[in-house]
This record gives structure tokens, C-alpha cells and sequence, in this order.
């Protein structure tokens, strides 16, 4: 893996000065800023689980079996898939999806592409409106993620970013998020050079600095409208 994805996709070689030191080991100091208080994590804590209970009864109950039965007609594999990413305090956990690809051994080390040839009829359509995102929710219910938060990459291309852009995994200071600032201001699917991922990276650590429940709120919203309006590269 060494080289491999901040070459292939950026046309230069790494830097090994801003290497986080110990990554894999998930021993980075998890340091919060003034912004953070034992209140604030409660109260997002409760926004959390509201938002997800509901979602659970009144969507999830109808819509995950019916999605199921979709993509098990569509293509041969499990209804979800699972993949290792980096939680708070760069602790790694399984993060769940609708499976929207055929089986392949790229998954974690290659992003999604437009008319990428493992994505399946119906992975094409939850792609594009997001609903593969919405087991995401039982992520949220067991605590390993929050409603609005960093998105999280896949291990493998977390630590290739991390070794292009010194402090990248200061992401890690908050959960991930299903959704976050980056993507309420369009930046979604492939990472396609080096400065869109610079741009994610400085929106995610302003999230990190300033969040609160309005932030939240306003970014959950914001989000809704970039679905509708912005949704170009979901792919």
C-alpha cells in the first residue's frame, strides 16, 4: 500500500514528515478544544439517538427490508456491507452500508468512479440518492458514530491521507458523522486531487473546533439541500 493511492490519485510522492507516528497502533492524543465540554457531548449525545431512533421506527422499519430484497435481486452478496474506519480517537470500528457493489477485493483501497464497473443497477441509484448511508444509523445507536461529524474514510486510505496532509487524523478528535460541513458544501464521492482533500480536510477541522447542536442542526439541513441541488458526484 505504501505510495500507492496519494500517487496514483495525486501525482506525487509522499511526504514522510507528516506521517501521524503510531497511527495504526491508535495511540494519537485526542485533544479538544475549548469548543468541548462534557454538556455539549451529552446534549449531542440526545440528538444522536433521537434522530436515530425515529429514523429507525419510521424509516428504516418499511424501507431496510424493502431495500434488502432489491439488491439481493439485483446481484449475489450480503444486503450490507461492512468496512474498518477510524472512530474518535482514532479507534477502529465497522462501518455499515447498503452493499451497492459486486463482490471485489478493491473495496478498501480503491474510491468509487463514474460508471465504475462494480457498481451494481440498484448500488447506482442508492449511491446517487444516498440511501446507501442509512444503516449508518445502527452505527450512531452503538455509539461508534454521530448524526453530523467528519466523514470517515476507509483504514487503508485514511493512512495514505494522513501521510499527505500533517494532522489529518485530528478528524478523529469528535465521532464520524453520516453526514458533515464538507458534504453540506458539495464535497462528496471520489476525491479526484490533492486540494479537494486539502479543502475536506480544513472544513472537517473547523467542524472540529466549533460544533454545537446548532452547528449540527444547520449542517443536517444544509445537507438535505445539497442532496437535492448538488448531487453531481454521487457516484
Amino acid at each position: 500500500m505504501e505510495n500507492v493511492l496519494v500517487e496514483r490519485k495525486f501525482g506525487q510522492s509522499l511526504r514522510k514528515g507528516n506521517f501521524v507516528k503510531g497511527q495504526q497502533e491508535a495511540k494519537i492524543r485526542v485533544l479538544y478544544g475549548k469548543s468541548d465540554s462534557y454538556q455539549k457531548r451529552l446534549i449531542k449525545r440526545v440528538f444522536d439517538l433521537t434522530v436515530s431512533v425515529f429514523t429507525t421506527v419510521f424509516v428504516l422499519s418499511w424501507l431496510f427490508p424493502l431495500i434488502g430484497i432489491l439488491i439481493k435481486l439485483d446481484s449475489k452478496g450480503p444486503v450490507l456491507f461492512k468496512q474498518q474506519r477510524h472512530g474518535r480517537g482514532n479507534k477502529v470500528f465497522y462501518c455499515y452500508k447498503f452493499r451497492t457493489m459486486i463482490k471485489n477485493n478493491e473495496a478498501d483501497t480503491r474510491q468509487a468512479t463514474q460508471n465504475d464497473s462494480r457498481i451494481t443497477r440498484v448500488g447506482k441509484f442508492l449511491r446517487k440518492s444516498s440511501l446507501d448511508e442509512l444503516p449508518q444509523i445502527l452505527n450512531v445507536l452503538l455509539g461508534d458514530m454521530s448524526i453530523v461529524g467528519p466523514r470517515p474514510h476507509a483504514v487503508p486510505m485514511n493512512l495514505e491521507f494522513a501521510k499527505e496532509i500533517g494532522g489529518f487524523m485530528q478528524r478523529h478528535r469528535v465521532k464520524p458523522g453520516i453526514t458533515g460541513l464538507a458534504q453540506c458544501k458539495g464535497y462528496r464521492g471520489e476525491i479526484i486531487n490533492f486540494q479537494e482533500l486539502h479543502s475536506r480536510f480544513r472544513l472537517d477541522f473547523f467542524y472540529v473546533r466549533k460544533w454545537c447542536l446548532l452547528f449540527d442542526i444547520k449542517i443536517v439541513i444544509e445537507t438535505v439541500v445539497s442532496l437535492l441541488t448538488k448531487n453531481e458526484k454521487a457516484y
